[in-house]
């Protein structure tokens, strides 16, 4: 079947069916017309997929995606037209430009925990770009795979756009097969995978990998709304499942109480005193990303450090949002990326030293300050290298179009 797709794909691209711009703005107002009309099917899988609630759905995936289509639309006939540059002098009277070129046929392989937008995404900028491309949806949110299988030829044209569904089998099959890009959204582990895989045909490859993304908090801030940001960046992003959530706070040893007492009263706020029935929580994707969850707060050492949450329902797959203070560093929670309901905080005598220990770890995907000090937000800015970076916000750099991803 890959062998099969890539063939009509690639015999679609060389007949020139996907360079005209009319037949790029064809599919994009496709899309837009599949994501309103469809707009209910999509909430369905993403609930069935997570349990997400609506609201995070429309705001988190299905609004993005109708974004970034209403943005290549708009900005389709200028990122075609070729661009002048200076030719040397040793040239003349010559002249010289850059002509935008499509690439060919493209493999983006998504992934499970904004299973709608991230894989709609990157096909968006493929059809932009005037390539043919095949999505690969993640076999972890079968609903919103099935959902893609159903409803994409409907709206668009499967011979220059394809999905694929299946697991590792089907994945590797894919990557065995010659590609002029791959995009993939996920783990480092399988990132490791793609990449090799596409160096035996030198096929270009674009990864977005998660890591561990801190979040620096100083006292000289407004709390209540630092830590509703928090939240609301951290648990109100699928439960933590999120590559560009928090996944540890940095704080000074005295300001920890009165931060760890302000999460916690706006924690019971949005969630309620039980928040493993609240509807407004995204549920564990499945069964064994629950049980590697709980196996990180389940070494004596760091489950002595709940000072907030913990609880767990294993029936439901729900995990209440849940807050540790000084975990000792050597813990898997400490070490690997959480991706789930649990925060960390580490304490630091200066609020300044925060810097050495982000800078202690592997380049984040995205970085975030709550500080009224402008001076700690130059020196956060000029030594914190990552993906992104927010101050006194989460997430929001995400959703601004003309900023580069997060790669």
């Amino acid at each position: 079947m890959a062998e099969e797709a890539v063939r009509e794909l690639r015999a679609s691209f060389a007949a020139g069916r996907t360079r005209a711009a009319e037949w790029r703005a064809a599919q994009l107002r496709a899309l837009v017309r599949m994501i309103d009309e469809r707009e209910a099917d999509i909430t369905a899988a993403l609930h069935d997929d997570l349990a997400k609630p609506h609201v995070e759905s429309y705001l988190h995936e299905i609004s993005l995606a109708k974004s970034s289509c209403k943005f290549a639309l708009n900005g389709l006939k200028n990122w075609m037209k070729p661009e002048k540059v200076p030719a040397a002098i040793t040239t003349f009277p010559s002249s010289a430009q850059i002509v935008p070129e499509p690439l060919g046929v493209v493999l983006v392989i998504s992934a499970w925990n904004y299973p709608f937008l991230l894989s709609i995404d990157p096909v968006i900028g493929a059809i932009a770009a005037g390539n043919a491309v095949v999505l690969k949806p993640s076999e972890i949110a079968p609903a919103t795979s099935s959902m893609f299988a159903k409803l994409l030829p409907e709206y668009v044209d499967s011979t220059c756009i394809k999905v694929v569904e299946g697991g590792v089998s089907e994945t590797t099959t894919l990557l065995e097969q010659r590609w002029d890009k791959i995009f993939y959204t996920g783990s480092g582990t399988v990132g490791r995978i793609v990449l090799a895989a596409a160096a035996k045909h030198l096929t270009p490859v674009a990864l977005e990998l998660g890591g561990k993304c801190p979040a620096i908090v100083d006292s000289d801030v407004d709390l209540h709304v630092a830590v509703k940001r928090l939240a609301v960046g951290k648990w109100g992003c699928n439960n933590g499942q999120a590559c560009i959530a928090p996944d540890y706070i940095i704080t000074t040893k005295s300001f920890a109480p009165e931060l760890v007492d302000s999460l916690k009263r706006v924690l019971e706020r949005f969630y309620g005193k039980d928040p493993l029935e609240s509807v407004d929580l995204s549920r564990i994707v499945n069964s064994k990303h629950f049980q590697r969850l709980t196996e990180l707060i389940a070494e004596k050492k760091v489950a002595d450090k709940i000072v907030y949450g913990g609880q767990t329902d294993e029936k439901k797959l729900k995990i209440a949002p849940t807050l540790l203070l000084d975990v000792p560093q050597d813990t898997a929670l400490m070490t690997a990326e959480i991706f789930g309901p649990f925060l960390p905080i580490v304490t630091v005598e200066k609020i300044e030293d925060s810097i050495d220990v982000v800078n202690s770890k592997t380049k984040p995907l995205a970085a975030y300050l709550f500080t009224k000090n402008k001076k700690l937000q130059q020196d956060f800015v000029a030594n914190v290298p990552a993906g992104g970076m927010l101050v006194n916000d989460v997430a929001l750099h995400v959703p601004k179009p003309f900023l580069p991803p997060n790669l």
